[in-house]
């Protein structure tokens, strides 16, 4: 397969070439312009921008193709993330990789108010020496109190260098605890002790409907007198009219931004006071951060393309956290569960219940759930089914999917169990497990114990368990040229059924499974593709 990438931003030359030397990829460099973008996406399955592109429904509608977008930074803002969910298409951004250059950005902020840099620069540039040496004395920022509000990796990079200046460091994030920090000397304390005690208060939260706007004057007459407030997350935390009449009456000395509610800034009432210190959206703008987002959105969008991994995701049910290469083993396991159960089925599925065993499944039920749904899915509806968009689709089908507890199952300390109901009322029953936690083996199919890897062409054969099954079967692929890569039969009770599932090297024909149906001692077989 090819892959077509279209990127609509600036990407260093070395990622690039990256993607360039890829013999199954070709790239388009189109300008990050509404019209030029919606032109390139006819014939993509991948697009790379960055926030100054509005990815709605609207543009993903005119990539038929595509299957991944991939955003250059943390933010996710101007991304109808349940629209490409609905598309099946992927999203992942690069969230911390420029973490360094954006804590720096923030540290240069404010040793820029507290030495007064700008004022003393222009003050210089314009002829004038130490007009008031009182007047234009600086403050230090050893002994002051810092206020950081979110603790992730901007927020800790930001404490832990604020530290080594010999400040006092407060935190308050809700979703951190205490045992969560790693620093004696930093200091988780409720919202309302940070604002009253810090000198500095510097934001560092996603944008999100809690967070948006949150920075209002109810807020800002909670901050310490004379205080300076940082921005260098997102735009639109700061209420900026209220910030500007903060400073104007004194409340607030000081007000640092690289990031506004509107980009660029033409209407904020904080541009041109003397007290705010003001950048264009550049905290994450170094050689070494743009070369590692570079890299790492190339790789994470071609390895996305590729299934071979899914960092950074934010639209596929994986925990946060979790390291994909661990955990894909049992999505391949429970998707070709999904995919034999599809097999299985005789009516339409209707209710779907899954159920796990063993402690190094815990927590991974939900992308079991998907992964078995997609491969439940995919030979109905091929291609355009996902991990991203499975459940949609179940949904609309009408397939009710559940956690279950009390399947009857084999003894194992680890497995992955599934149950479909039909539109019969019949239920089909498949459980699997995995072999030194990578190879995936079935172990089990309604009553029928069994263990084969899922894997490459098989059939499966619902029989009668009397003797000459084997040598008649065998004698017919022969005659037809097809060889048999393994055999594993399973049976209920002994001269009852059987069910046996064969590895073949190829697919039979038509004619060769009408023979094979044609035999006394066959009730049902189905053939199924697991690659």
């Amino acid at each position: 397969m090819t892959y077509h990438v279209v990127v609509a931003t600036d990407l260093t030359d070395y990622a690039l070439e990256t993607l360039r030397s890829r013999s199954d990829t070709t790239v388009a460099l189109v300008t990050p312009r509404l019209r030029a973008v919606q032109d390139a996406l006819a014939d993509a399955t991948a697009l790379i921008a960055r926030d100054d592109i509005l990815i709605d429904k609207e543009l993903l509608d005119h990539g038929p193709k595509l299957k991944v977008v991939g955003r250059v930074g943390a933010g996710l803002s101007g991304i109808d993330i349940p629209a490409a969910s609905e598309r099946g298409i992927i999203v992942t951004h690069t969230p911390g990789v420029s973490a360094i250059a954006a804590a720096e950005h923030t540290i240069a902020l404010m040793l820029g108010l507290s030495r007064r840099l700008v004022s003393l620069h222009e003050s210089l540039r314009d002829g004038y020496w130490l007009l008031d040496r009182r007047r234009q004395a600086a403050s230090q920022l050893s002994s002051k109190t810092l206020g950081i509000i979110g603790l992730g990796r901007v927020g800790r990079a930001v404490a832990h260098r604020c530290l080594a200046f010999g400040m006092i460091v407060l935190a308050y994030d809700p979703y951190i605890s205490e045992d969560q920090i790693d620093d004696p000397r930093l200091y988780l304390v409720g919202l309302p002790e940070l604002l009253s005690r810090s000198d500095f208060v510097t934001l560092h939260v996603p944008p999100t409907a809690e967070t948006r706007g949150m920075v209002d004057a109810e807020f800002i007459a909670h901050i310490k007198p004379g205080a300076k407030l940082i921005n260098t997350a997102f735009g639109g935390l700061i209420d900026e009219s209220a910030a500007a009449a903060a400073l104007k009456n004194g409340h607030l000395s000081g007000v640092a931004l690289d990031v506004y509610a509107e980009e660029p800034p033409y209407s904020s009432p904080l541009i041109g006071l003397e007290s705010v210190l003001h950048t264009p959206h550049v905290a994450e703008n170094t050689i070494e951060a743009t070369q590692d987002l570079s890299i790492q959105i190339v790789h994470q969008v071609m390895d996305a393309l590729r299934g071979s991994d899914y960092r950074n995701v934010v639209n596929m049910p994986f925990l946060p956290g979790a390291e994909y290469e661990t955990i894909r083993p049992y999505l391949v396991l429970a998707e070709r569960m999904g995919t034999l159960l599809h097999a299985l089925a005789r009516h339409a599925v209707r209710r779907v219940a899954v159920e796990y065993r063993g402690n190094e499944l815990t927590g991974l039920i939900k992308p079991l759930a998907v992964a078995l749904l997609k491969g439940l899915l995919a030979p109905i509806l091929g291609d355009g089914v996902s991990y991203v968009n499975a459940p949609l689709l179940a949904a609309e089908r009408g397939i009710h999917l559940t956690q279950t507890k009390g399947l009857k199952t084999g003894d194992y300390s680890t497995l992955v169990s599934a149950q479909v109901t039909l539109d019969d009322g019949e239920d089909i029953i498949v459980s699997g497990t995995l072999l030194d936690r990578q190879e995936a083996h079935i172990v089990q199919v309604n009553e029928y114990r069994m263990n084969f890897v899922p894997s490459g062409h098989l059939l499966i054969m619902g029989s009668f368990d009397q003797p000459g099954v084997i040598g008649r079967v065998g004698t017919l692929m022969a005659e037809n040229q097809v060889n048999i890569a393994s055999w594993y039969t399973g049976r209920a009770t002994p001269g009852g059924h059987t069910l046996t599932v064969l590895s073949l090297d190829q697919p039979l024909d038509d004619s060769v499974m009408d023979q094979l149906l044609a035999l006394d001692f066959v009730r049902h077989a189905h053939q199924v593709a697991l690659f």
